[in-house]
């Protein structure tokens, strides 16, 4: 009986465990979850496709305001010219007939007739080989001395009256010592770009040095480190963005002054070219070689721009 009884509470139970009401609820309820996630997947990619879309007009958003400045700045420099040159009648070219000289003119930039008769290339060429021996030279030996000047005070109050009284001077002073001295226009050109250039590299890294935190000097001092030493590791790398400051001011002024020393000295130059298409009365070629001036000049800027931020700290760099 008792088994009996037992197994009849058994088999009454076990109907009872799998609750079917349950799990026709579960069945059903899992269909529609499916439907809804198998519906909502599509759903979801268009709302996701803004994205690199707003991502894409924020690039061309911050390209058109980087490029429309500087096309702006060169439309209105070529308006303002173009109406200067209506009301001088036919003194000063126009645009257009400007750009179809230059087109002649670098279609062969390397042609030689002569000394006195050679290509824009040829004349640029040169005047960059005399601004690489004069600036060449200011560096060897200003920068040496910004750092002699600069770490010790005696040399400093030495040489700072000295510096004072002969930067201000103009290049073109300096021009009729370079013929006495060297008895050549070529060597008077470089004389001038030497004198003319050493000072920003000087008086760059001369404060560069006086800037250096006390601080890494006191723990130079405390480790004895030698002279050398204390140059090389500490002077040198807290010094490099002053002195790469120097040298960017030092060779735009090289190329400002091998220009006005070119037009004395004559001979083969960007700067004798120019002087020489006055004496011709070529107002054309006088416009193209201001142009070509100023490029040339830019690249330099633009290259030397690249070698600072390569080599110095990101805070520096902004």
């Amino acid at each position: 009986m008792v088994s009996a009884v037992f197994h009849d509470s058994v088999v009454l139970n076990t109907p009872a465990t799998p609750i079917t009401p349950a799990t026709t609820v579960d069945a059903s309820a899992a269909k529609p979850v499916r439907k809804v996630t198998q519906g909502s997947e599509p759903a979801k990619q268009p709302s996701a496709a803004p994205e690199p879309a707003q991502g894409v007009s924020d690039d061309w958003r911050e390209l058109w305001l980087k490029v429309l400045p500087p096309v702006m700045g060169l439309a209105l420099l070529v308006g303002l010219w173009a109406l200067v040159s209506i009301s001088s009648g036919s003194a000063i070219p126009t645009p257009a007939q400007t750009f179809e000289q230059a087109v002649v003119l670098f279609s062969d930039p390397f042609y030689s007739k002569g000394p006195n008769d050679q290509g824009v290339g040829w004349n640029v060429l040169s005047s960059l080989k005399r601004v690489a021996m004069g600036f060449g030279l200011a560096a060897v030996v200003g920068i040496p001395a910004g750092f002699m000047i600069g770490r010790f005070t005696f040399l400093s109050r030495m040489f700072n009256p000295l510096i004072s009284l002969l930067r201000p001077v103009s290049p073109l002073a300096w021009l009729p010592i370079g013929l006495l001295v060297f008895k050549g226009a070529n060597p008077a050109a470089i004389w001038t770009i030497f004198i003319c250039s050493i000072w920003p590299m000087i008086i760059n890294t001369a404060v560069g040095v006086q800037r250096v935190p006390q601080d890494y000097m006191n723990v130079a001092r405390v480790l004895n480190l030698s002279e050398w030493k204390i140059v090389t590791k500490i002077l040198f790398p807290s010094v490099l963005p002053y002195m790469l400051t120097g040298v960017r001011l030092a060779v735009g002024t090289a190329w400002l002054v091998i220009v006005a020393a070119e037009m004395l000295t004559g001979g083969v130059g960007i700067g004798f070219w120019v002087w020489d298409e006055w004496n011709n009365l070529n107002v054309r070629n006088i416009i193209i070689a201001i142009f070509v001036i100023g490029i040339v000049g830019l690249l330099l800027e633009m290259a030397l721009i690249k070698l600072a931020t390569a080599f110095t700290f990101e805070e520096v760099k902004n």
